[in-house]
This record gives C-alpha cells, sequence and structure tokens, in this order.
C-alpha cells in the first residue's frame, strides 16, 4: 500500500513538472542578421513554436532561422521551443526569378577527354572561327571598328585557311551574334616581300573612304626593315585594295629597323589630319610613337616620342589605343608576353602618368571600340596548344573576347561584363546545396563544399564576406583527383586574384585585387566552353582558361581563412 502511494505522488509530481515546463515563459531572440538589422525578443511558451510573422528586408527574400550568425544549423519552424535560444535569419537577394530546369543541357557525361568538350563547344559567346577542314582556326590581334550600329571586328587569323596571319573580319550588332566572313579581308603577300606576313594595324575612314593600315612584316636578305607600316584602302568596310609604294619606315633616330608595328588611326577633328600612333623600341626600351598624316595620305610627318614604357621591364608595346572617357585620356598596351595595361593623362598624346594591370595576359592584344554610349574592350582568350595540358596557357590566338570599360570616380579603369551578354543568362538553375548561402572555415588544408554545375555556358553570382589572410575561390574538379583541381583563387594577403592549376601548385595568371576582411564584396562569373571571366564587381577581372572541366561539380574552396558566401546564383541562357 505505502508503494502504491508513492508512485500515485511520483506520477502527479512529474505531471505537475511537465504541466509548469509547458507553461514555462522563453525568451527568444530574434536576430536580423544583416547590418543595420534588429533584434527583437519575443516570449514564447515552452513546449510551443516560434511565431510565424516572418521578417522583412527590403529587396531580399526571408530563408528561414538557423540557430548560429554563419546559418549553418537550420531551424525547424515546427520545432518546439524548450528554453530561452537566439536564431538568426537568413536571406536570399530577390532577383524576382525562380529556379528552372530546361531539360537542353548538353551532356557531356560521354565526353571523358578535354579534347572532345572542346570540340562539341558551340561558343556564342566568345567567338571562334568555323573549322576549315580538319584544321580549327583561332583570333588573333584584334582591330575593331564601329559603324552605323555594327562592331566590324577585323582580326589576324591563326591557322584554318590564313596565310601568314592574313586579316579576316567578323560583325556583330550586340556581342552575343557573330557574321564570319570567309575570305581574307586582307592577305598576307604569298610571293614574299614586305608583307609575306600582315602585323596589327587600324581601320579608319577619311572623306568616304576606308584606309586599313598595317603592319608589313618580312623577311629575308633583300630587305632593309623587318617591319613597315603600309595601308590599304576601300570604298566600304568589306573590301579593300592594298595601296601599291604607300609606307611608313623608322625615323633613324630609333636606331634600329625590326621593331615598327601595330599603327592605331584616329581624325583629328580640328584640322582633318590622320594621326598615327607606332609602337617601337630605342636602345632597346619600349616606346610608342606620333605621325601626322595628310587626308589623302601624301605627307606622313613624324613628330616624336609620346609614351615610355614606365616599367622598363618590355622591348615592345602591343596594339597600342588611345580613347577618352569623361575628361579623361588613356593609352593602353599589351606587354609582350604580359598583361593589358593603361594609363591616363588629361592630353591625348600625353604626357601620361604610372601604368596599371587592366584584367590578366590570357586577354591579350585587346583594343577599345566606342559606339557614343559605351566603350568597350575587344581582344582575345589565350589558349593552350595542348587543351591536356595542366601546365601552362600560353599559345599565340584564341578566342574573341568582350569586356566593357568602366571609369572609377578615380579615373582608374576596370572591366565588367558586357550588358548583352550578362543579360541573355536568363534562366535561374538549381545550385548543388541545400541554401543560396555557404560558410566556409578552414586551416592550413583545403576545405570545399559542392556549389555549382560547370554546364556548357552559364553564369554565377554572389556576395562574401572574409576575416582572414589565406585564399579562396572557385575549384573545378578536372579530373576527379583533388590534386588536379582548376582554381580561380582570391588572395587577400597578396592582393591578388589569379587562375591556377593543380590544387593551387602551378601558377597560370594573375592580376591585381586588393581586398579588405570584414568588407562585402560581389563576384560575377561567366563562362562559355572553356573560356571564362571572373570579375569582382567593381574591383577587378581575370580571363581564364578551363578545358576539360564540363559537366562537374564548381566547389567554392578555401584555406586559413573563413568566407560567409550569400545571395548564390547560376544562370544558363535563355533560348
Amino acid at each position: 500500500m505505502k508503494y502504491k502511494l508513492l508512485s500515485a505522488l511520483l506520477t502527479l509530481f512529474l505531471i505537475c513538472s511537465l504541466l509548469t515546463a509547458c507553461g514555462k515563459d522563453c525568451t527568444v531572440k530574434l536576430v536580423d542578421n544583416y547590418p543595420g538589422g534588429k533584434t527583437t525578443d519575443v516570449t514564447v511558451k515552452s513546449g510551443k513554436t516560434i511565431p510565424e510573422d516572418k521578417p522583412s528586408r527590403e529587396g531580399y527574400v526571408f530563408e528561414g532561422w538557423f540557430t548560429d550568425e554563419n546559418m549553418t544549423e537550420a531551424w525547424n519552424a515546427s520545432d518546439k521551443i524548450k528554453g530561452d535560444m537566439t536564431l538568426y535569419a537568413a536571406w536570399d537577394k530577390d532577383t524576382g526569378d525562380t529556379i528552372q530546369d530546361p531539360g537542353n543541357d548538353k551532356d557531356f557525361s560521354r565526353m571523358r577527354t578535354p579534347g572532345s568538350q572542346e570540340d562539341a563547344y558551340d561558343y556564342d559567346l566568345f567567338f571562334l572561327p568555323e573549322v576549315d577542314g580538319t584544321s580549327q582556326p583561332f583570333v588573333g590581334d584584334t582591330m575593331p571598328y564601329y559603324e552605323d550600329g555594327v562592331y566590324y571586328i577585323y582580326y589576324l587569323k591563326e591557322a584554318g585557311d590564313s596565310y601568314n596571319h592574313s586579316a579576316y573580319l567578323v560583325t556583330t550588332k550586340d556581342f552575343l551574334t557573330y557574321e564570319e566572313y570567309h575570305d581574307p579581308v586582307l592577305e598576307a603577300n604569298r610571293g614574299g616581300g614586305q608583307d609575306s606576313w600582315i602585323g596589327t594595324g587600324s581601320v579608319v575612314k577619311v572623306n568616304g573612304k576606308y584606309y586599313f593600315f598595317y603592319t608589313g612584316h618580312g623577311s629575308g636578305a633583300t630587305l632593309e626593315y623587318a617591319e613597315k607600316v603600309m595601308v590599304a584602302v576601300g570604298d566600304s568596310p568589306l573590301a579593300f585594295e592594298k595601296k601599291e609604294g604607300w609606307e611608313i619606315t623608322p625615323p633613324s633616330t630609333l636606331g634600329q629597323k625590326n621593331d615598327f608595328r601595330d599603327p592605331q588611326a584616329y581624325i583629328d577633328e580640328a584640322t582633318g589630319n590622320i594621326i598615327l600612333t607606332v609602337t617601337a623600341s630605342q636602345g632597346g626600351v619600349a616606346r610608342l610613337l606620333k605621325y601626322t598624316l595628310s587626308p589623302d595620305l601624301t605627307s606622313a610627318n613624324y613628330d616624336g616620342i609620346i609614351f615610355t614604357d614606365p616599367t622598363g621591364k618590355f622591348w615592345n608595346l602591343e596594339c597600342s589605343d588611345t580613347f577618352k572617357i569623361g575628361n579623361k585620356w588613356y593609352i593602353s598596351y599589351s606587354g609582350q608576353d604580359d598583361t593589358l595595361w593603361y594609363a591616363s593623362s588629361d592630353n591625348r598624346y600625353g604626357p601620361y602618368g604610372e601604368a596599371y594591370r587592366l584584367d590578366d595576359k590570357l586577354f591579350y592584344a585587346a583594343k577599345h571600340v566606342e559606339d557614343g554610349e559605351k566603350s568597350y574592350m575587344v581582344g582575345w582568350a589565350r589558349r593552350s596548344e595542348s587543351v591536356s595540358s595542366t601546365q601552362d596557357v600560353a599559345a599565340w590566338a584564341g578566342n574573341l573576347a568582350v569586356q566593357e570599360i568602366i571609369q572609377l570616380e578615380d579615373g582608374s579603369l576596370i572591366l565588367d561584363p558586357v550588358d548583352s551578354i550578362q543579360d541573355t543568362f536568363s534562366v535561374r538553375r538549381a545550385l548543388a546545396t541545400e541554401n543560396s548561402h555557404i560558410y566556409l572555415e578552414s586551416g592550413s588544408r583545403y576545405n570545399y563544399t559542392d556549389a555549382f554545375t560547370c554546364y556548357e555556358s552559364f553564369m554565377l553570382s554572389g556576395d562574401f564576406v572574409f576575416n582572414g589572410e589565406g585564399t579562396f575561390g572557385l575549384s573545378f574538379d578536372y579530373n576527379g583527383r583533388a590534386d588536379k583541381n582548376k582554381f580561380i583563387v582570391i588572395d587577400p594577403k597578396n592582393d591578388t586574384l589569379s587562375l591556377a592549376f593543380n590544387e593551387g601548385k602551378t601558377a597560370i595568371t594573375e592580376t591585381a585585387a586588393e581586398l579588405t576582411p570584414g568588407e562585402t564584396y560581389s563576384f560575377t562569373y561567366i563562362q562559355d566552353g572553356s573560356v571564362g571571366i571572373f570579375y569582382l564587381d567593381g574591383q577587378a577581372s581575370l580571363t581564364v582558361r578551363l578545358y576539360g572541366v564540363s559537366g562537374k561539380t564548381i566547389q567554392l574552396f578555401a584555406e586559413n581563412n573563413t568566407i560567409q558566401f550569400t545571395s548564390l546564383r547560376q544562370y544558363t541562357r535563355g533560348q
């Protein structure tokens, strides 16, 4: 009897305890979890769920509550409160679109080699000439010209039916669709002589005539000059005839006859004369020269040196150009086997100040073109001689690449995605992760997290904040072995944005990118075929070549750092 009474009293005590616990007031702190957000205290009875009211944030969509501010542990709204706690909100940018699956992705599962993948690409965005028989031609140095809504992009064609880098033409109105002209606009002289090779030049319109200034590069014991500036004339931008006997040779003051090339032509609006800038060297130092030509080409006066390589690193400044944005003049050039550079001045022909790199050495020989509203850099994206190489990307010529030139408030320049190219990626795709945010924390070993899928043509975007000095970025699976992964690397300690192969061990190319811990940055990455351009929005751009990665997962990686990625997105192209 005593034991039954004791058991009944214990049961009654437990029931009372449970009733008391269910009725206990608990304080739940709901943290908005963004700069300037607030923390709201709500009282919830233990055993109950949190209120269904969702917080709001302009321009964002609420993703749910998490038990940690790094948003790694989700709180299920149906879970019951057991005591005082803090929950953190997760947010995703409201881009007004929904995830889709168009069902038309190219299947790369049977394409097991980089070569088979490369052969399968269509290259809508980064133009590549049509295959000539069994030979794949490539785009060399570009010479863009704009008129009446059409961008005429002349280029030195490598391989295929091109004889000694003859000049060919492709046109576009939007940098999305291209019309290729299959016959050379300017062919190298098959009989030899001064223009047995065609070198870079430019097109200008004068009094209804089109002048194509170009470099005539010859060799042989009978030639006094290795390079001369020559010209062809046309009644339209589609066809030219060489002007026999017309040439400009290096001035004797240079003391050399081998390096004299890449004429860039402009019209002097005040006089109607033609201004030519020509790259040459003097005493082994790279320089840019200026000439004034009469509109009928009967006179050509040498005006002197307007720019000397300020770094002292180069023997030639290839594909130079001058242009104006706002009230600033800029001069651009590609350092021999280096990157695209620019310097600024208050006057077109100098003096120019300090030179800065723009993009990296895989975006080469770029020249500017403008349409009255925007300015662009048109160049070529470098390739490898062997698509299976994991050691270098060093071959001459590649795919056509175009980027918009943006002038920052301090007058410096950066490159941005072309609007029409960015807008064509309109189909939002599911990520390779459950949420649109990823938190990475790592020590000395790389930490990887699946994030995206490498389609044939796609765009990625997102925001990030980091708090360490180690590297982080995108990792592309090359052959299923992590030690062969190809990296796009953000390195805050060394202020660089780079491309590296073999899990970061093999450096390929880099550009400057100065970032600060604790600040929020955005990125955009566009890839078409094996060509990609990574943008640290408002900071820097990096052109990359990634063979053999299609159809595989793209990961985010980090080492010796903590990074919070948010508002991650992936898009493929609309129909």
